[in-house]
């Protein structure tokens, strides 16, 4: 029986990658470079601030140039964290059955809490979950099975009356190493060479209402 639902926060949770592609396309041009388009850039989204420098000006982490754009970027991301994001559609109906039904949710992200906090806060989400493990509440993040061990902890749930929900791999490792239920949101943020089918989840759901069909 599923009494928590864990889920990732971007690509999963939340559709943040228009804020995260305004963000990149701003540091873009301040830079001299031309915007991508938004197609190019969703995808990535999953993959933190370094990938989307990495995408935008094709430098490695080790370029001198990287570690200030990536702050640049990260910046004016948290100057307009919740211009355009939003729930992904029928994620606030999951949201309000798991409620409705006396289950708990959470949030287990590696995003760091300096961003993760002020855009729950922003959408009216942290006083509606049990918890919230960020990138940096911990000295491991994902795909390491510690975050999502604490958040049961945080919460008062066993691992194995837990379901994971995230879009990319690490999210899937991270929750079967736990010991949980897990399911790749196939609605989030995919590569083109992502083989969701082979990272051993539980399911794949396309939509988020899907999800419910698992918890109950």
């Amino acid at each position: 029986m599923i009494q928590t639902v864990l889920f990732d926060l971007d690509g999963t949770l939340l559709d943040t990658a228009p804020d995260l592609a305004n963000a990149l396309n701003a540091v873009l041009e301040m830079n001299g470079r031309p915007a991508l388009p938004f197609e190019h850039i969703r995808p990535v989204v999953s993959h933190g601030g370094r990938a989307l420098v990495e995408l935008g000006f094709g430098l490695a982490p080790e370029h001198p140039d990287f570690e200030p754009l990536r702050k640049q970027l990260l910046d004016y991301y948290r100057e307009h964290i919740a211009d355009e994001t939003t729930l992904f559609p029928g994620m606030n109906d999951v949201l309000e059955s798991i409620e409705q039904s006396g289950r708990n949710w959470g949030v287990v992200t590696n995003k760091p809490g300096w961003l993760t906090e002020p855009l729950m806060d922003a959408l009216d989400l942290t006083r509606r979950t049990t918890g919230i493990v960020s990138g940096d509440t911990l000295e491991e993040r994902k795909p390491h099975p510690a975050p999502l061990l604490h958040a049961c902890d945080l919460i008062g749930s066993k691992p194995g009356d837990c379901l994971y929900v995230g879009d990319a791999e690490r999210d899937i490792e991270a929750g079967h190493n736990a010991g949980m239920t897990t399911l790749v949101a196939m609605f989030g943020y995919l590569l083109e060479q992502d083989r969701p089918e082979t990272w051993g989840a539980t399911a794949l759901v396309q939509k988020p209402g899907e999800i419910l069909d698992w918890v109950k």
